[in-house]
């Protein structure tokens, strides 16, 4: 394909304002002009943060946004993605108001939009080793147990860091998503990831440092991990059964079902003379534990074959590229 030329971008930034009046000001400060519009979206904030910002905010390009009624981080930026739409942005890059994500680093998540070479590019504080050894320890061990899931439910294998909330996204790809559909809360990132792909976009990790202020943070690991388990669950199995047995039937469709089909019969068959032996005092023949070992065997390397396959079909060429036409930026 060939290479197509930068497109030429409205870029705008999405910042939800909930409880942040002592950093709020100062982020929209640090935006540059590469910026045409800013939308800082109030999701009923008991601080009135929409207020604040129109009385001591001067900057023209700053538009705010009110939530009548608290939705949630989610329920903030989609709101925030609709006024940027209906205004006719391009790429709208998602900055929380807590100082927590530096400003001067957009470029670094446009560029790859701009070149074709991402649909959707998100923060990723854990390249950098030193960085890593700044984080708490209750944060790190959960970004990696949420990353190992939102790899299973979205299908994006290379990427990590799945609640981290520094993005930029093109309105092309935005306007295939369902947002009224989307999680309105703190699964609010990692569904993004899961509607990106169903769609078969480009995601792309983008460095970052992580910063901590003096805020505190309402993730909180113990509290989410159940219910992000539970709607990761769901969405694996619907993933895998959208791409594997009705958009596409392939070799690794064939080697999941009967890898499962296989490991499920010999742990069947397994427990069930197991059961038996325990109960009737005698020991399993050789041939019993052969039929029951062989199909467990054959099953999982099965699976395998298709945890390899699956892997290795990440989406590779955006859909900038495969939509491009006169409306692709507009």
């Amino acid at each position: 394909m060939d290479t197509a030329a930068p497109l030429p971008l409205r870029i705008a930034v999405v910042i939800p304002s909930y409880k942040v009046k002592a950093h709020v000001l100062d982020v929209i400060r640090r935006i540059g002009p590469e910026v045409e519009r800013i939308y800082a979206v109030d999701d009923a904030c008991p601080q009135q943060s929409g207020r604040f910002i129109q009385e001591n905010c001067s900057d023209p390009r700053v538009k705010v946004v009110f939530n009548e009624v608290n939705l949630g981080v989610g329920g903030a930026v989609v709101a925030g993605y609709r006024a940027a739409l209906a205004d006719g942005m391009d790429v709208m890059v998602k900055i929380d108001g807590d100082g927590q994500m530096a400003p001067e680093l957009l470029p670094d998540f446009v560029e790859p939009i701009r070149n074709f070479l991402a649909d959707y590019t998100k923060g990723n504080r854990f390249y950098s080793f030193y960085n890593v050894r700044s984080m708490p320890r209750m944060r790190l061990f959960g970004n990696a147990v949420l990353s190992f899931m939102t790899k299973i439910s979205s299908g994006y294998w290379s990427i990590f860091d799945p609640t981290n909330g520094y993005t930029a996204i093109h309105r092309t790809v935005l306007s295939r998503i369902d947002l009224d559909n989307l999680a309105r809360r703190y699964f609010f990132e990692t569904d993004m990831l899961v509607k990106l792909g169903a769609e078969r976009a480009v995601v792309l990790d983008i460095p970052m440092e992580a910063v901590y202020a003096d805020e505190e943070s309402g993730l909180k690991i113990s509290r989410i991990v159940p219910e992000f388990m539970r709607k990761h669950a769901f969405e694996s199995i619907k993933r895998v059964i959208y791409s594997y047995l009705i958009r596409d039937f392939s070799f690794a469709s064939v080697s999941l079902v009967f890898g499962l089909l296989l490991m499920g019969g010999g742990l069947s068959f397994g427990a069930v003379e197991w059961i038996h032996s325990v109960r009737s005092g005698h020991v399993a023949s050789s041939g019993t534990v052969i039929l029951a070992a062989l199909p467990i065997i054959l099953g999982f390397q099965l699976l395998l074959s298709f945890l390899a396959y699956d892997i290795s079909n990440q989406p590779r060429i955006p859909l900038l590229q495969l939509l491009r036409h006169p409306y692709s930026a507009r």
